[in-house]
């Protein structure tokens, strides 16, 4: 299986770059992965559209978005990564 084909064949995948895309940005290669899905799979170009809309829209409920020094508490952080490790345990994985 050739590389391009891990992504034209996964919605998945397609998924999580559209998400990581609006949050953090992705990479020159990941942005070529998912234009190559995008080209071919109608549900994720409306997954896609649709997750713009709302990143939109939540930007303009909250304009300024947590920044690294404001960051979460460590006993937050630490409850998250327990919930975590229990539903990994819970699928299997």
């Amino acid at each position: 299986m050739k590389w391009h084909n891990n992504i034209i064949y996964n919605c998945k995948k397609a998924t999580f770059l559209i998400d990581k895309k609006n949050l953090e940005g992705i990479s020159p290669l990941q942005r070529i992965e998912l234009r190559l899905h995008l080209a071919g799979c109608s549900v994720c170009r409306l997954y896609y559209s649709q997750s713009r809309r709302i990143d939109q829209m939540l930007r303009g409920f909250y304009p300024t978005r947590i920044k690294p020094e404001n960051g979460l508490d460590e006993a937050f952080k630490k409850g998250l990564q327990e919930n975590i490790a229990k539903e990994i345990k819970k699928s299997g994985a």
